[in-house]
């Protein structure tokens, strides 16, 4: 997969496709995320969740992250919403793409504070007071940083606290839990990053009754299938639009 996945970009296999978020309040759209879609040509869509690990360990990750921040950014110039996408600490660990990063928003005319980087898990986050000055770097220009995939591996609000987080995005495992126990779970991370002004996005919500869960628990936004499929630039663009 490695060796396929080399070149890939160049030969106009990967695409940034969109998943709407919605303000829980309102009900109206607000901001979308950026996915990376790999079509391949013998092997059809390879899932992100197959592809980006390799890409972390053999470098390639360099190359599709600024390729996907590009296309949030250039998204985000278009559209009047927030626009987020995703970041592993493999690019964090690497100066230059923050700087890069840093002179891309420099560039546009949409403030900073319309995007937001999600930190996957990915590689273990490492030297935390280096990334933390790159981020907070990025944070001066009004950029967020979200803490991806909460309730599942290692994401938690210690983290979102030493990363200064905005945004914590409860994981698709914690919603489609039915338990007491989980929904206690996520109505004391609400309550917790509430009280620090982080903001909180149910990920993965599928049923309507996990949306009026989620609203009852006090999120913020939320995505999920029930409220919209990752769709390819034009349709999102369509949607976008029509806010």
């Amino acid at each position: 997969m490695a060796r396929a996945l080399r070149g890939a970009l160049g030969r106009g296999e990967l695409a940034a496709w969109f998943q709407p978020q919605f303000d829980l309040q309102t009900s109206r759209l607000v901001a979308a995320e950026a996915l990376c879609r790999w079509r391949h040509p013998t092997w059809g869509v390879v899932g992100p969740n197959e592809f980006i690990p390799v890409a972390e360990e053999d470098g390639s990750i360099m190359e599709i992250g600024e390729f996907m921040a590009t296309e949030a950014i250039s998204a985000m110039t278009e559209w009047d919403i927030d626009m987020s996408v995703n970041v592993s600490p493999a690019q964090l660990h690497d100066s230059t793409f923050t700087t890069w990063l840093h002179r891309a928003i420099h560039r546009v005319r949409r403030p900073a504070r319309r995007l937001t980087l999600e930190i996957t898990e990915g590689l273990h986050i490492g030297d935390v007071p280096a990334l933390v000055a790159r981020l907070d770097r990025l944070r001066g220009l009004g950029v967020g940083i979200a803490i991806d995939d909460f309730g599942a591996g290692q994401a938690s609000l210690t983290q979102a606290r030493r990363l200064h987080a905005t945004e914590l995005k409860i994981d698709r495992t914690l919603i489609s839990d039915d338990s007491p126990a989980a929904a206690q779970i996520v109505a004391d991370a609400v309550a917790r990053a509430h009280g620090a002004r982080i903001r909180v996005v149910a990920e993965g919500v599928e049923t309507s009754e996990q949306l009026a869960k989620v609203t009852r628990l006090g999120c913020d936004r939320a995505q999920g299938y029930l409220l919209s499929r990752p769709v390819p630039r034009a349709e999102m663009a369509r949607l976008a639009m029509a806010v």
